[in-house]
């Protein structure tokens, strides 16, 4: 049996960095287990909250193997390393991305939605490597698909 520590929020949060970046963390389940492992009982509900508001991402190494990393979300989209192309069609905007690395960028686009600094967009569709966002209006893709380039830091 394990006994369950009691530790902030903070501090599991932390222990789960360590985790990433060592390489231990390939699935929400490995979180669960490894901080088992250190006396934290968690569900994998609270696993999969923690990587989220971590910034934690899916992403494959070199040997192909799935694994969660993390990543400076400011300094990722100012370089716009995450996103390879954009192309815009009518009123949508299609994105390509590496693999696994579209949630995070729609979920960044989405956020720029709510927070009204992306008026043109009304919202995103996420795969694994292309994100698909909609514009507002019936012909607003290419202003849109501006409005992205200059939001990821990419030459309009």
């Amino acid at each position: 049996m394990v006994k369950s520590l009691s530790v902030s929020t903070r501090e599991r949060k932390q222990l789960i960095i360590g985790l990433i970046r060592a390489g231990k963390i390939h699935s929400q389940a490995d979180v669960v287990r490894e901080l088992a492992a250190k006396g934290m009982v968690v569900t994998q509900a609270t696993a999969s909250r923690d990587l989220q508001e971590l910034g934690a991402m899916r992403s494959k190494g070199a040997n192909g193997e799935s694994r969660y990393i993390l990543g400076d979300k400011q300094m990722l989209l100012s370089t716009g390393e995450l996103v390879l192309s954009i192309v815009a069609s009518g009123n949508t905007v299609v994105l390509r991305t590496p693999p696994a690395a579209a949630q995070f960028v729609a979920s960044t686009i989405d956020a720029a939605i709510l927070a009204a600094n992306l008026p043109s967009a009304i919202g995103t569709v996420a795969g694994d490597d292309t994100v698909l966002v909609i514009a507002s209006s019936a012909t607003g893709g290419s202003n849109l698909a501006k409005e992205i380039s200059i939001m990821f830091g990419k030459e309009a």
